[in-house]
């Protein structure tokens, strides 16, 4: 049963084979894959689902892939955690976090990776190449090696040291280029035309953006078939965002929720903001900016998606806001002290701006939040190194471990802690 249509572009409608292009040769507007959600509908069920791999596979009807074999570095099904630390900071009583710093490359991005890599060998390419912020290079790279294949990709040369060595350890040749990542993608558009490569974020961009669906799946499967009231999402590009959205909206129309109401908000960095920046100008004209801000995986100045983000927005209800550097910071500190979850940047601006927003009364105290963590903190540690606590120093003399533990306020307890029972 044929669950796959083809393409389809997203502006004039018009359809095409699923091939490995990602433009409307008519009007040029971006393409995405096109289902038959009846069919769909008869293949998938809850118990279907539940019967699966504890991994993204477990969506396979829902996703644009027809061949047995898929690359699999099992990525996915990562836990909904409920967040009663960090919704008592900042007020909320129903506050999930989506905690995808798990990932086996430690981002999101091995979701919408998977389904790139598997389409990429599906259509016969032996290269698997990428413009990325970092967070994709690895992915990229990792889901290269899994699949035999070769790998190129393309970062800015500013980028964080650990996310160079993070994805160069999987073998890929990785190419530095001097400038920001909007310039790495323009350099590999030309690259593209030239190169019979699978580009993940360019020819491969249909298929590969449907992976990040599987984080509604999730939520809502985690959530025992429910849609939550609100999500905040990190945006770079604003693909992730716009399939989150289209993810809650397939369970339905599939009817495996029964409905999808959900009010989408974004969340940028405020050195990188051009989202929100239209957001406050009730426009959905999106002006491109020059990226300055420690979250370098959100900084994407000219975001492919960023009108069709704004659309979801105004749909959806929801709300765009930012973050400043040192509202990051804190977010990150905010989440690793109450729930233990080290972040990178884009964690600290979800945290930040999902902060502002009930601050100002624009996020009700009851509603059912999942507020999205997309990469560890262990990608970008020199963004916190300066701002926290120095280790306490001291000679090998108990007398001096005293005296420095009272000086922060730790006491000695004597003897063994009462025991308490578990439920």
């Amino acid at each position: 049963m044929k669950r796959v249509r083809g393409l389809q572009c997203r502006e004039c409608g018009r359809e095409y084979p699923a091939d490995p292009i990602h433009v409307c040769e008519y009007c040029f507007g971006p393409l995405e894959v096109a289902y038959d959600y009846d069919a769909i509908a008869r293949l998938v069920s809850r118990a279907s689902i539940a019967a699966g791999p504890r991994t993204l596979w477990r969506y396979r009807h829902l996703l644009p892939i027809e061949a047995e074999q898929v690359v699999d570095t099992h990525a996915g099904f990562t836990p909904l955690i409920r967040a009663e630390n960090l919704g008592r900071a900042l007020g909320l009583r129903n506050l999930y976090v989506k905690n995808d710093t798990v990932n086996p490359t430690f981002s999101f991005k091995d979701r919408p990776v998977a389904m790139a890599a598997t389409k990429a060998r599906e259509f016969g390419f032996d290269t698997l190449a990428c413009a990325s912020t970092g967070n994709l290079a690895g992915a990229v790279a990792a889901a290269a090696a899994k699949a035999c294949m070769r790998a190129c990709i393309f970062i800015p040369a500013d980028l964080e040291p650990s996310k160079i060595v993070g994805a160069s350890i999987y073998g890929p040749t990785v190419v530095a280029v001097e400038g920001t990542y909007d310039d790495v993608n323009r350099l590999c558009s030309e690259i593209a035309d030239q190169y019979a490569w699978a580009f993940a974020n360019i020819n491969m961009r249909p298929y590969y953006s449907e992976g990040s669906k599987t984080l509604a799946f999730e939520v809502a499967e985690q959530l025992g078939w429910r849609v939550p009231d609100r999500v905040v999402v990190p945006v770079a590009s604003g693909s992730m965002f716009t399939k989150i959205w289209r993810g809650f909206n397939e369970l339905a129309k599939v009817g495996l929720v029964d409905q999808a109401r959900v009010r989408m908000t974004v969340a940028q960095a405020e050195g990188c903001a051009p989202i929100v920046e239209a957001f406050r100008r009730h426009t959905l004209s999106v002006e491109p900016v020059k990226p300055h801000t420690i979250a370098k995986s959100l900084a994407i100045g000219n975001p492919a998606d960023g009108y069709y983000s704004l659309r979801i927005v105004k749909e959806s209800g929801g709300q765009a806001e930012a973050a400043t550097d040192a509202e990051v910071v804190e977010g990150m500190r905010l989440l690793a002290r109450t729930e233990g979850i080290f972040a990178e940047t884009a964690g600290g601006v979800t945290v930040a701006v999902l902060q502002k927003l009930v601050e100002a009364g624009k996020v009700d105290r009851d509603e059912l939040v999942v507020a999205y963590i997309t990469g560890n903190g262990l990608k970008t540690p020199e963004a916190v190194a300066g701002h926290l606590e120095r280790p306490l120093t001291i000679p090998p003399s108990f007398k001096r471990f005293e005296e420095q533990i009272a000086a922060v306020g730790l006491k000695r307890q004597t003897g063994a802690p009462a025991a308490t029972s578990v439920a």
